[in-house]
């Protein structure tokens, strides 16, 4: 499916705006088009991850997804001041690496735009290749 295509099935107005406001600075931060990744998750480049375990595999290397209960921005605390920014950002919450947030209005997107871009470049840092 196509981001167009799945982003045009979400019911939720506010919803689809902030996808398309997410998109956008993405693309701008990465430099990437979005694609879709897994079924529902819009994606930014790609990095190559490797476990200890061994286990790899492919990641964007920003990414989100319009959930009915918020939206999922992914890996949000990998790097040292995400708690302390998230706490400037606005109404969102920290779960494991995710940044769950209800709507875009409710946060600052200069807080959110400096956290993506530490979230990618500590992303790059582990994963080099």
């Amino acid at each position: 499916m196509s981001v167009s295509a799945y982003l045009d099935g979400l019911s939720d107005e506010t919803k689809r705006a902030d996808s398309r406001t997410l998109i956008k600075l993405m693309q701008q931060l990465t430099g990437e088009k979005p694609k879709m990744w897994w079924p529902s998750i819009v994606g930014f480049g790609n990095v190559r991850y490797q476990y200890e375990s061994g286990r790899e595999g492919d990641m964007p290397i920003a990414a989100f997804s319009p959930r009915k209960p918020a939206i999922v921005i992914y890996g949000m605390n990998n790097f040292p001041e995400a708690n302390e920014l998230a706490a400037k950002l606005g109404k969102c919450e920290i779960q494991g690496s995710c940044l769950y947030i209800k709507r875009l209005a409710d946060i600052d997107l200069e807080i959110l735009e400096g956290m993506i871009v530490k979230s990618m470049a500590a992303t790059r840092e582990k994963h080099p290749g």
